[in-house]
């Protein structure tokens, strides 16, 4: 019943009827997209659209993505198997070697009847717009959505650091998790089939942490939230979610 309340809140299936590679779920639609570069050629990925207003893209560049450079070059015969990036529009275009970035909303495309529509001219921004109407409160990004940039977990087994997203109140619950158990391991991740025998990532790509304003951001009010209500959780016992629960309260 949940998941039918949150489609029918979505889009329509009129809405989607010539897009494709159409999918839902409780909380989004995805649906095929990508970015031309005249250097490198299409770039591929599924685009998730939230009923937040959130958007990310995972980028299908394997086998095949330079992940040192970002660039999706056809030449690269790496096979990262378990690499699938999930990346913002902005990061998802630059990641694609696209000439003239910095305007996603018309390089960034679906398929739409078979052909090649820029995310402007279709419905899938709708909420995205609306977010960024209703935007306040100073943990949003300039954009208008809460904002958490990707953290880090070391593996209490391998010592290597694995990444976390926090875009929706489940991940920032299970990097929450993560974070307060000493014995956390690589094994325990519930995404993502990484084991302590997988390579850590690169420096270079570790650098990129899901900023709105910057890829590479080392910190900004863009990018850090200091409490909200998908950061932080009234079941559990921490400080410092009590701390926000009960200034919530006030």
């Amino acid at each position: 019943m949940a998941n039918g309340i949150e489609r029918e809140i979505l889009f329509s299936d009129e809405e989607l009827r010539e897009m494709s590679g159409v999918k839902r779920g409780g909380d989004y639609i995805e649906v095929t997209c990508g970015c031309t570069s005249h250097r490198y050629g299409d770039a591929v990925g599924r685009l998730r659209v939230f009923i937040s207003g959130d958007l990310e893209i995972t980028c299908e560049c394997t086998p095949g993505c330079n992940e040192e450079t970002q660039l999706c070059l056809p030449s690269c015969q790496k096979i990262l198997h378990f690499y699938l990036y999930k990346l913002t529009p902005a990061a998802f275009e630059k990641h694609s070697g696209r000439e003239t970035a910095r305007k996603w909303k018309n390089n960034v495309w679906v398929i739409v009847n078979g052909e090649k529509v820029p995310l402007s001219k279709t419905v899938l921004l709708k909420y995205y717009s609306q977010a960024s109407k209703n935007a306040n409160g100073s943990h949003r990004s300039h954009n208008g959505r809460v904002s958490h940039r990707d953290e880090f977990v070391r593996c209490s087994k391998c010592n290597k650091e694995r990444r976390f997203r926090l875009r929706t109140k489940e991940e920032c619950r299970i990097h929450h998790d993560a974070l307060a158990d000493a014995n956390w391991k690589c094994a325990d991740l519930p995404f993502d089939k990484i084991t302590c025998d997988d390579d850590e990532e690169r420096a270079s790509r570790r650098v990129y942490r899901g900023c709105t304003r910057s890829p590479t951001c080392k910190g900004c009010t863009s990018c850090v939230c200091f409490g909200c209500e998908i950061c932080r959780f009234t079941d559990c016992s921490c400080q410092t979610c009590i701390d926000f629960t009960r200034n919530a309260k006030v």
